[in-house]
Formats: C-alpha cells, structure tokens, sequence
C-alpha cells in the first residue's frame, strides 16, 4: 500500500479493529508539552528534534495556555484561571479554538514535517476522536456558591481505533487540547486530561503506553525554587499528603491527577520530567 492509499483507507469499523494490531503490547510513548515550552523557540526546536528521535508509535499532545493568554491580552479579554484551569467564555473559547487548533497546532505540524515526521495534527472533533460534555458549575473548596467555568469540556470518550489507525498507517497525530460535544460545540479541555484519556485509550487498543508530561521543570518539585528538589515518586496516597501539606498546588493539580487516573486504567508507565528527557531517564514517577 503507498501512502497515499494509506490515507484514503477507510477508518475502521467494530469487526476491523482486531485487525488493526490491537496494539499487540507494541511500544507506545505520549508525549504531553506543556505551553512554556511550546512558545520558547529554543526549547520547542529541542523538543521537536529530540521526539523525532523517539523509535517507534507515538503520540504528541501539545497545551498552548501562555500563548492563548497573550492573544486574549492583545484582543482585550480577560483570562481567568481556578485551580491551574482556564475559565472559558465564549469569546475566550474563539481564542482558544484559533490558538490551540490553529496557530500552535499547525505550527508544531510544519515542524515535524520539516524533520521527516509524517504528522497529522488533530483536535478532538476531527475523526470525531475525542467527545467530551460541557462541564456543569461546580463547588470550589473555600468560596462560596459554585463556579461555572464556561466552555470547558469534561472527556465523555476517546475514538481509540481511528488514533490506532493513523499510528499504524505510519502517521503521528498531534493533538490539540480541544474537544467537541458531538452537537456543534467546540470545547476547551485541559491537555493533560487529554493526554490521559488518551493514553487510556490506547492502552485499551493493546499498546504498552508510557505517558511522559514534560515541561520547563525537572519533575515534580518538592520546593518550587530548588530544581534539585525533584520528589522521586508519587502515589495515591502520598498526593493527598503533598496537597494537604501546600506542596502541590494550581496547575501542577490537574497533572498529576490525570496521571494518577492513567496508572488506574492501565497505562504501563506514567512520568513527569524535564522537556529535554523525553525518554524519562529522571524526573517523578507517578503510580498508583
């Protein structure tokens, strides 16, 4: 088959999915970047150059939340952020359909393209891959009444066999922290969820998954202003401890929640390291 049949292929249907590897316990590494490292050039071309050099499947799920916050600024838009999540009105949702899926998604596509990586970049409606339900208002621990954070979506499922597809024709998907509601709806969703939820997903496909969040960071800090202070591992029970105590806390919340939901679902290996250690030599484990 050339690639172009290969692209033109049909998208599996139930009774084709065990023909389709089934993942059969191959290696599979995703990849998430977190939004400093995106918008720095420097870091973002090692990135890239060190992702190309990862053998065999694997996956790139990119954030993008600095650069969505600037254009905001630029546009006069607020941003407002709860707990390290984004607060999504609809006009904060065009900005961050046109940032995310637009200017970083396509922009980390045409660099890939650049370093011989056939990738495809994806937002959650594409394929319909990813399908998520607006997320109703929620309670937030010390204040009163409940916050409703606009246009954010909560993952409802993964199309796990059509991601299978693109991997096993030879493509690399890059995926965009978007989602739809299967009913028009464009929805902003946390890319660290997303990457869990694909991991999970995949891991249900058969694949033996190792999920690495990288970032501008060693690993989970126990002292935000030491990069020697990296915890080694975390577990279910030593994260409420690392809460409780104010260790961990904003954006570094979601993180290792999903991580922790990850390692329950099946994902063989879940870390969290430092952008230039792809292959997760150092940096914290998460386990369940």
């Amino acid at each position: 088959m050339n690639k172009t049949e290969e692209l033109t292929s049909p998208l599996p249907n139930e009774r084709e999915r065990e023909s389709i590897s089934k993942g059969q316990g191959e290696s599979l590494f995703i990849i998430k970047v977190g939004g400093a490292v995106v918008e720095d050039e420097t870091q973002l071309r090692q990135l890239l150059s060190d992702f190309r050099n990862i053998e065999g499947r694997k996956i790139l799920v990119h954030g993008g939340g600095r650069r969505a916050t600037a254009i905001a600024a630029k546009l006069g838009i607020e941003t407002k952020m709860v707990n390290g999540r984004r607060v999504t009105d609809a006009e904060m949702l065009e900005v961050v359909t046109m940032v995310y899926g637009g200017l970083v998604n396509k922009t980390i596509v045409a660099r890939l393209q650049a370093l011989g990586i056939d990738a495809a970049g994806l937002t959650g409606a594409d394929m319909d891959c990813i399908r998520s339900h607006r997320r109703p208002p929620v309670s937030i621990s010390g204040q009163e009444g409940t916050l409703d954070y606009g246009f954010v979506g909560d993952v409802d499922s993964v199309s796990s066999a059509k991601i299978a597809h693109f991997i096993e024709a030879g493509i690399t998907p890059v995926v965009a922290p978007l989602t739809h509601n299967g009913q028009g709806q464009m929805l902003n969703t946390n890319a660290d969820t997303i990457a869990a939820e694909v991991a999970k997903g995949m891991a249900a496909e058969g694949y033996d998954v190792t999920l690495v969040y990288c970032f501008e960071k060693a690993g989970v800090l126990a002292n935000a202003d030491d990069e020697t202070s990296v915890i080694p591992l975390i577990t279910s029970d030593s994260f409420l401890q690392l809460v409780a105590d104010g260790t961990i806390s904003g954006g570094m919340l979601p993180k290792i929640e999903n991580a922790l939901a990850a390692t329950h679902a099946g994902v063989s290996r879940v870390l969290i390291t430092h952008s230039t250690d792809l292959t997760a030599r150092h940096g914290t484990v998460v386990k369940a």
